[in-house]
């Protein structure tokens, strides 16, 4: 099976890395000279040339958000028609509204670091995270099941689901936060006294204000209206914490979240 990666960067390196060494054939396209050479040291598949990918059976377009449609367009006219597409774009809503000539999957890999570039790629990034699909209609279970075993490959766990659950769900727990971590810093950062006090806490509570600048545009301009949604769910929470005059909400938020986290970190949540 020969599977095509378009974009090498955090998420896209990553999944080159990973699967290079399964049984799968990979062909990886990037427009970074340097990537390339570095790639090839994993494969020797990898080109500046989207045509490349013309007889790939799975191709995942890792491009930043604001390049994803245009990468998506693109492919109409290289893929076969019976390939199956996944963009891995942390918002879903915008990309599912067009019928395309190939087999498309909305598709999120939950996992990710503060830090951006194939430099920053690795194997084992998605082993033990979440990975949503979200598949456009018409879509065989026979070809979501093809897809639930590569991605099986990185050691990821699949859930699939509705773009609009996604989006909501993906604001309250990734893009709010990131926009709060930035928040976070800047009361903060003009207080020297403060900044020269800073530890652990402070340090997790604002490592999300290191991520890379266009995803967090991309995120706030393609999520805006659930990232909108989820401000006014925390302005509510932090109302009800400030104001309660007993610890036992307190006490209830400590233990669900007690709960959550494998010793490893791991998300180990279930409904």
């Amino acid at each position: 099976m020969k599977i095509g990666i378009i974009s090498l960067g955090l998420i896209g390196g990553s999944l080159f890395k990973c699967l290079s060494r399964t049984e799968f054939e990979i062909f990886a396209v990037t427009r970074n000279k340097e990537t390339i050479t570095k790639a090839k040291h994993w494969c020797d598949n990898v080109s500046e040339d989207i045509n490349t990918l013309k007889d790939c059976d799975i191709v995942f377009a890792a491009s930043p958000i604001s390049k994803t449609l245009e990468v998506l367009d693109k492919l109409e006219t290289i893929v076969k028609n019976d390939c199956i597409v996944l963009d891995c774009a942390s918002v879903k809503e915008f990309v599912m509204n067009k019928k395309r000539p190939y087999k498309f999957i909305g598709s999120h890999p939950m996992a990710g670091t503060e830090f951006s570039g194939y430099e920053a790629s690795f194997k084992e990034l998605f082993e033990g995270a979440k990975w949503v699909l979200t598949p456009q209609e018409g879509i065989s279970q026979e070809d979501i099941e093809l897809v639930e075993k590569i991605i099986k490959k990185t050691g990821a766990n699949v859930i699939i689901t509705t773009a609009k659950e996604h989006d909501e769900a993906a604001a309250l727990i990734s893009h709010m936060p990131l926009l709060i971590s930035q928040a976070v810093f800047k009361s903060a950062c003009n207080n020297k006294l403060a900044m020269q006090l800073a530890s652990s806490g402070f340090r997790d509570m604002t490592r999300l204000s290191m991520s890379n600048l266009q995803m967090a545009q991309d995120m706030r301009e393609y999520n805006s209206y659930n990232i909108k949604m989820a401000l006014e769910k925390f302005e509510n929470a932090l109302k009800e914490i400030n104001t309660v005059t007993n610890t036992d909400l307190m006490t209830e938020i400590k233990s669900a979240r007690e709960k959550m986290y494998s010793a490893e970190g791991k998300n180990i949540y279930k409904q």
